[in-house]
């Protein structure tokens, strides 16, 4: 993967093409396979969309919008970027009714506080001629709460800065963004402007739950990921446990496939895929029939109404019993 600095430092007409990495296809843009085989060293498997946007995000210095289904890796992908190139991962988690104080920072109120009665209380005349620098003080950095925002924009060191379900928060938190995403900076009334010192590699994933603004989405490089079919799946949880029997693991996503079919309220993700093979590998379990997924299905199912209309449908097909990797 790509660890020169970002194009604020680099021009990208002076970046050359990279060794060919064991990842590499011949429809590749330089650059490209080495990102693709440096997720995977870091445990995520990277189709050529996600290899693709990953190289140019680090070159452009542009953040990625990364929308799609819950499950299906969004935020693991900036998780594999943080340990493929690096960088610390600061992390906004975000919520309904988020707002700066919780994203960008907040003055330390009762270290204000106290600074302020320590000065009341002291006698001094020549401090009481200070007492208007005293409140200017107040406002200094010494008092000031940094949140994950700030923190990734006043890093020394470059970071992975994830920005989780964005579409959870409203229109307005997104305009405050807006200065963030566009010059990687952040005003402060009291203090002024601060830019950032390294360029952040900024995500931010969506599960699709509302439409984001258009000022937003024209900032970032776009990236949808969705369910892998299934080879992709199989090469995952093989990635993840490579022990895994071959037979096994293909009835597994195969199942997976005819549950995430159904109407339900939160399909099988894909981490609940591996869950499941690992927990088959503990169990000793040679074949997946009608019994064991009745016994273990709850790790992939997680609503009880999603388990009655899984064991009603999928059961139901699989009360033949079909030997693991048989198709029906």
């Amino acid at each position: 993967m790509d660890l020169t600095p970002p194009l604020s430092s680099t021009r990208v007409s002076e970046i050359g093409p990279s060794p060919v990495g064991s990842g590499e296809r011949d429809s590749d843009p330089p650059g490209v396979a080495d990102s693709r085989e440096a997720l995977k060293r870091a445990g995520y498997l990277a189709d050529e969309p996600a290899s693709l946007v990953s190289h140019l995000a680090q070159r452009l210095g542009k953040p990625v919008l990364v929308e799609g289904p819950a499950g299906v890796g969004k935020t693991e992908l900036a998780k594999a970027l943080a340990r493929a190139t690096g960088r610390e991962l600061i992390r906004l988690q975000c919520y309904e009714g988020l707002d700066e104080a919780k994203a960008l920072y907040e003055w330390n109120y009762r270290k204000q506080l106290l600074r302020i009665q320590a000065q009341a209380t002291d006698s001094r005349p020549e401090m009481e001629q200070a007492s208007g620098d005293v409140l200017d003080d107040i406002f200094a950095e010494d008092f000031l709460l940094t949140r994950p925002l700030l923190t990734a924009i006043a890093s020394e060191s470059p970071v992975v800065l994830l920005i989780d379900e964005i579409d959870k928060t409203d229109q307005e938190f997104e305009a405050m963004l807006l200065e963030v995403l566009s010059d990687f900076q952040i005003t402060i009334p009291e203090l002024g402007t601060i830019v950032a010192r390294t360029m952040p590699l900024v995500l931010l994933t969506s599960n699709n739950s509302r439409e984001l603004t258009e000022a937003l989405k024209r900032r970032c490089l776009y990236l949808w990921l969705d369910y892998p079919d299934a080879e992709r799946e199989i090469e995952i949880i093989r990635l993840h446990e490579p022990d895994i029997d071959e037979r096994l693991v293909r009835r597994l996503v195969e199942i997976v496939g005819m549950v995430r079919e159904l109407d339900l309220k939160k399909p099988p993700s894909i981490a609940e895929s591996i869950d499941w093979a690992r927990a088959l590998l503990l169990l000793g379990v040679e074949q997946i029939d009608a019994e064991t997924f009745s016994r273990t299905m709850s790790i992939i199912v997680k609503h009880r109404t999603d388990l009655d209309l899984v064991a009603e449908r999928v059961g139901v097909r699989m009360s033949g019993a079909l030997p693991a990797g048989a198709t029906e």
